[in-house]
C-alpha cells in the first residue's frame, strides 16, 4: 500500500515538472546573429538551410555587413533555398564593379566612356582620387528589387522576423543602430566597406560598414527579446604579412583589431556558436560562393543535435513559408526629388528616367532609368525609395550632386595610322549653364591633335552641342589614287607617295535621344580640308606644268586640296551593342547624310552635292564564350560635282577613321578609292579566358565611281580580305593584334592597336 502514494507523488511531480517545462519552452525566443565577412558571409546561407532542416524557427535576426544583407532577406520572408537561388545567379563582380551597361549611357556618354583610361577629380587645381572603388549602385538597385514586398515597412520590428543591423558613423566612430527606415538603404549602409564602396548618407549621418565597431551584434539581438542566441561567425583572426596583399585586406586587418578581442567574450555568450572553416577565403572570393556555402552547411551540421533540440523546446508547429512572388510591373505615379540637386533640372532628370509617370512599367525599366541617371556621373550614388501611395508608387529620388565638377582624364593609344598618342582631357560640368558639360582633349605624340566638345543635355527634350576638332596624319599610299583623283600627269616613275591629311572641323548640332539607344542629330558643319605630299616637291621644281589643280606651299609640300567646305548634315543612329570593340549581342544602325552647300573651291570644281553612307550590324552569342558579329555598309555620292576629296577610301583597321575613310581588312590604309562602295563584314570572337579574345574576320567589297548608277554594287565582290588576331580588354582599353591578308595582293598586313581609339 505504501507504493501507491509514492507512485502518485512521482506522477504528480512529473506532470508539474512537465507543465513548468512546457511553460518555459513557450518562452523560448531564438535570436540569430550573422557576422560580416564579405564573400565569406555566403556561409550564412548554408547555416540557414540546416536551421530550417532542423525545424527551428528564428524569432529575431541581427547582422552586420554581409550578415545584414542575408539576414534582411531572411527576415523579409525569403527561405534559405530562395536566398541560395538568388545568390547563385548573381554576378557579384559586375555588381561590385558598378559597371553600367552601354544601354544606360547617351551617345555622348558612350563616347566618353570608350575614350579615357583614367578619370580623376580636379578641384582647386589639385588632383584627387575617387572616394571608393565602387558606388554600390548596382547592389542597391538589386536590394530595392528583392525587398520590394516589404518596401512600406519602416519599423524593422514589423518585418516577418524582427530585424536589426548596425553601421558606423564615419565622423565620430560611433555605432549606429539601424532598426527603422528604408530596409535596402539600411543594409547597404551596414555593408559599405571603406575603400570598396562609397559611404551612405542616412539622416545626415555618413555611414560605413558596421564591422568597424560591431561585427557581431549579439547584444542588439538580445535587446529585441531573444533569450537563446545562435551565432554564425565568418570573421577570421588577424592575418600574417603574407595574407595582407591588398588595400581591402589591410583595412579588414585594422577593423579586426577590435573585433578579434571582442569575439572572445561574445562567443562565450552565444548559446549555439557556429564558426565555418573559411580561413582560406577572402572577402572578395565571390566566385567561390558554392564552396563557401557548403562550408556553412558543414559547420551547422556539427551543431545539428543542439539545433534540433532547440527546435523541440520551441514546442511550435513548423509554419509553411510563403513563396515571395517575383515582381512583374509597378506604377510610378509621382516623382519626389530630394537632396542637394541644384544644377540639373527636373526635365533633365525625368528625361533620363525614360518613362512616363502613371504608366505601368517593369522593374527592369525602373532600374534602367536609375542606371541612366547614374551613368551621367553627375550625382553621388543614387539612393531611392518606392513607397505605396494608394494608386501606385512614389519614387523618392535622393539626388546629391557630385561635388566634383572638374576632371582630368588620361588616355594613351598606338595604331598604325596615327602612331603614338597620349591624351590629356579637361572636363568641366555646369560651365555655362545647367545640364551642360565642356570637354577639351589635347593629344600629343606623332601627330598633334585636339578635340573640343560642348554639350547641353536636355534629357527627352532637344539637346544641343558644339564640336571643334583638329586632326592630321601622314601615310604612304599608292600614287595612282592621287593621280586619278587630282588629274596628275607626266610626273615620272612614282609608285607611292607620302599623303598628308589635315582636317579642321566645327559643328553645331541639335540632338534628340530615345531610350539612350536611338538618336537623331541635325546640324551645320564647317570643315577645312588640306591634302598634301612632300614626295612631289622636287619633281615640280623640274616639271612646272606636269600637275594640274595643285600648288606647292611655302613648306615645299604639293597641295591637292585646301578648301573650306560648308554643309548641313543629319544622322540617325541606333546602338544596342554591349561593347564597342568586342560586341557579343545587340544591334547597330547608322545613316549619315551631308549636303555640301558652299566651298572656298581651291580646285575650281565645286558644285552642290551630297554624300550618304549607311551601316547596319548585329551581334549574337552562339555559346557563352563564342559570339558572331555581322555588318554591312555602303555609301554613295549624289550630284555632278567633280570634288573628290570626300570620296570613300577603303583599307586598314580601326574605329576612329575620319571623314569617309573606311576600314577594310586585307589592304593597307587608304588603298581602295571610289565615290561609292558596298561592304560586308563578319567576325567570330572566341573569349578563351575572361577579357581575352581570339578572332577571325572576313570582309568583302565593291568600290568604284557610280556603283549604284551602273548596278555594279550587286555584282560579285571585287575585293576581299581576311584576318586572324588576338584582343585583350586592358585597363588602357582594348589591345588588338591582327594579321590580315587578301588573295588579290601579295603582301599581308599586321595591324596593332593599343588603348581606346581617339
Amino acid at each position: 500500500m505504501l507504493r501507491l502514494p509514492i507512485v502518485i507523488l512521482i506522477l504528480l511531480f512529473t506532470v508539474c515538472a512537465s507543465a513548468q517545462d512546457t511553460l518555459a519552452n513557450k518562452d523560448v525566443k531564438v535570436g540569430l546573429v550573422l557576422s560580416g565577412g564579405g564573400a565569406k558571409g555566403l556561409a550564412h546561407i548554408g547555416v540557414l538551410k540546416v536551421i530550417e532542416e532542423a525545424g527551428l524557427k528564428i524569432d529575431y535576426i541581427g547582422g552586420t555587413s554581409m550578415g545584414a544583407i542575408i539576414g534582411a532577406l531572411y527576415a523579409s520572408g525569403f527561405s534559405a533555398n530562395e536566398i541560395d537561388s538568388i545568390f547563385r545567379i548573381t554576378d557579384f563582380a559586375g555588381l561590385i564593379e558598378d559597371n553600367l551597361p552601354r544601354s544606360a549611357k547617351t551617345f555622348y556618354e558612350k563616347e566618353d566612356s570608350e575614350r579615357y583610361a583614367v578619370t580623376l577629380p580636379f578641384n582647386d587645381y589639385k588632383i584627387s582620387v575617387p572616394p571608393a572603388y565602387s558606388g554600390g549602385q548596382n547592389i542597391y538597385n538589386e536590394l530595392v528589387r528583392l525587398l520590394y514586398h516589404v518596401k512600406d515597412v519602416e519599423d524593422f520590428s514589423q518585418l516577418p522576423i524582427p530585424f536589426v543591423c548596425v553601421a558606423t558613423d564615419v565622423e565620430t566612430g560611433a555605432e549606429v543602430i539601424l532598426n527603422k527606415g528604408y530596409l535596402p538603404e539600411a543594409i547597404m549602409a551596414s555593408g559599405t566597406l571603406p575603400s570598396l564602396f562609397e559611404p551612405t548618407n542616412i539622416d545626415g549621418k555618413i555611414l560605413i560598414d558596421g564591422g568597424v565597431v560591431n561585427n557581431y551584434p549579439i547584444e542588439k539581438v538580445r535587446a529585441l527579446g531573444a533569450n537563446v542566441i545562435i551565432g554564425v561567425d565568418v570573421q577570421h583572426g588577424l592575418s600574417d604579412r603574407d595574407a595582407l596583399s591588398s588595400a581591402t585586406e589591410i583595412l579588414l586587418q585594422i577593423n579586426n583589431y577590435r573585433s578579434v578581442e571582442a569575439m572572445e567574450e561574445k562567443s562565450k555568450k552565444t548559446d549555439i556558436y557556429i564558426k565555418p572553416d573559411i580561413s582560406d577565403f577572402t572577402v572578395l572570393d565571390f566566385d567561390q560562393g558554392k564552396i563557401i556555402l557548403d562550408k556553412g552547411d558543414i559547420a551547422a551540421r556539427q551543431k545539428y543535435v543542439a539545433l534540433k533540440s532547440l527546435a523541440i523546446r520551441q514546442n511550435s508547429k513548423k509554419t509553411k513559408t510563403k513563396t515571395i512572388a517575383a515582381i512583374d510591373t509597378i506604377i510610378v505615379n509621382r516623382l519626389v526629388i530630394t537632396g542637394s540637386n541644384t544644377n540639373y533640372t527636373r526635365g533633365y532628370i525625368k528625361g533620363k528616367l525614360r518613362f512616363n509617370l502613371g504608366d505601368k512599367i517593369t522593374f527592369e525599366k525602373l532600374q534602367q532609368g536609375i542606371s541612366n541617371l547614374s551613368a551621367t556621373g553627375n550625382f553621388q550614388t543614387i539612393r531611392y525609395k518606392l513607397i505605396s501611395n494608394g494608386l501606385g508608387e512614389d519614387l523618392v529620388l535622393k539626388l546629391d550632386e557630385n561635388v566634383n565638377k572638374t576632371f582630368i582624364r588620361l588616355g594613351a593609344h598606338y595604331d598604325d595610322l596615327y602612331k603614338t598618342a597620349a591624351m590629356v582631357n579637361l572636363t568641366r560640368k555646369n560651365f555655362l549653364m545647367k545640364d551642360d558639360v565642356t570637354s577639351l582633349d589635347l593629344i600629343i605624340g606623332d601627330n598633334l591633335r585636339y578635340n573640343f566638345e560642348y554639350y547641353v543635355d536636355k534629357g527627352s527634350y532637344w539637346s544641343f552641342g558644339l564640336n571643334s576638332r583638329f586632326n592630321n596624319f601622314d601615310k604612304e599610299i599608292n600614287f595612282d589614287i592621287i593621280r586619278d583623283n587630282y588629274n596628275i600627269i607626266n610626273v615620272g616613275n612614282v609608285n607611292s607617295i607620302n599623303f598628308g591629311v589635315t582636317d579642321f572641323t566645327n559643328q553645331f548640332y541639335l540632338q534628340t535621344v530615345w531610350e539612350e539607344e536611338f538618336a537623331f542629330t541635325a546640324g551645320l558643319e564647317h570643315k577645312f580640308l588640306r591634302y598634301s605630299t612632300r614626295t612631289l616637291g622636287k619633281l615640280l621644281d623640274q616639271n612646272e606644268n606636269t600637275i594640274s589643280s595643285t600648288v606647292v606651299g611655302n613648306d615645299g609640300r604639293t597641295v591637292f586640296e585646301k578648301s573650306n567646305f560648308y554643309s548641313a548634315f543629319g544622322q540617325l543612329t541606333f546602338d544596342t551593342y554591349d561593347d564597342k570593340y568586342f560586341p557579343s549581342k545587340g544591334l547597330f544602325f547608322d545613316v549619315d547624310f551631308h549636303f555640301y552647300l558652299l566651298s572656298s573651291d581651291f580646285n575650281n570644281n565645286f558644285k552642290e552635292y551630297s554624300i550618304t553612307k549607311t551601316k547596319l550590324g548585329g551581334a549574337f552569342s552562339i555559346l557563352p564564350n563564342l559570339s558572331m558579329n555581322f555588318e554591312s555598309e555602303g555609301g554613295f555620292k549624289l550630284g555632278t560635282s567633280n570634288v573628290t576629296s570626300f570620296d570613300f577610301i577603303l583599307g586598314g583597321y580601326g574605329t576612329n577613321l575620319i571623314n569617309n575613310f573606311v576600314p577594310f581588312l586585307g589592304y593597307d590604309f587608304l588603298s581602295l578609292p571610289g565615290n561609292s562602295y558596298v561592304k560586308a563584314y563578319g567576325k567570330i570572337d572566341f573569349e578563351i579566358a575572361p577579357k581575352n579574345h581570339v578572332m577571325f574576320a572576313a570582309n568583302f567589297a565593291n568600290v568604284d565611281d557610280d556603283l549604284f548608277r551602273t548596278g555594279d554594287w550587286i555584282t560579285k565582290p571585287t575585293y576581299s580580305g581576311y584576318a586572324i588576331g588576338y584582343g585583350l580588354e586592358s585597363i588602357l582599353g582594348p589591345v588588338q593584334v591582327l594579321y590580315s591578308w587578301s588573295p588579290e595582293v601579295d603582301k599581308g598586313n599586321l595591324f596593332f592597336s593599343l588603348g581606346y581609339w581617339f
